[in-house]
């Protein structure tokens, strides 16, 4: 394996970090390091996003009004060439309600399927996908924030 390769992988599980990062600190900002302008996600049931705005404002509204978050993820495969690069890795995301639900809970377990680009700025996903294998509590913690 080249240097090369260690380095978009490293680079690429680095974005992946952003990302959960991101959710778990609520900086919405920070997904600008993430997604291309141009980047397509699909959440599964339908839920297919296309640009970065739209996937963004979609995030902030399941978790711009929930707790504490925490996306964990791990299992990291990666395969490159040149410009372009795919990544599989397991999501196991926890949240927790606020105020009068703190103690309501919400957890989901999958994968994340993404294809990335290397752009001027660094690597980013053009192509976001998230395979569910499990839920467990009540998805209705989620939601937009209250301000």
């Amino acid at each position: 394996m080249s240097n090369e390769i260690l380095l978009i992988e490293r680079d690429i599980q680095t974005a992946l970090g952003r990302y959960a990062r991101a959710c778990d600190t609520r900086d919405w900002a920070l997904f600008d390091t993430v997604f291309a302008p141009d980047a397509i996600a699909d959440y599964g049931n339908g839920l297919v996003l296309e640009g970065r705005e739209a996937i963004i404002a979609s995030i902030r509204s399941y978790l711009g009004g929930c707790g504490p978050s925490q996306h964990m993820l791990g299992n990291f495969v990666v395969t490159a060439a040149g410009k372009s690069a795919d990544s599989r890795c397991y999501v196991r995301a926890f949240h927790r309600g606020r105020g009068d639900d703190a103690g309501v809970t919400y957890e989901v377990m999958g994968e994340y399927r993404t294809r990335w680009r290397r752009l001027a700025a660094g690597w980013r996903a053009v192509e976001w996908g998230m395979a569910v294998d499990c839920e467990l509590g009540s998805r209705d913690i989620l939601g937009p924030s209250d301000a």
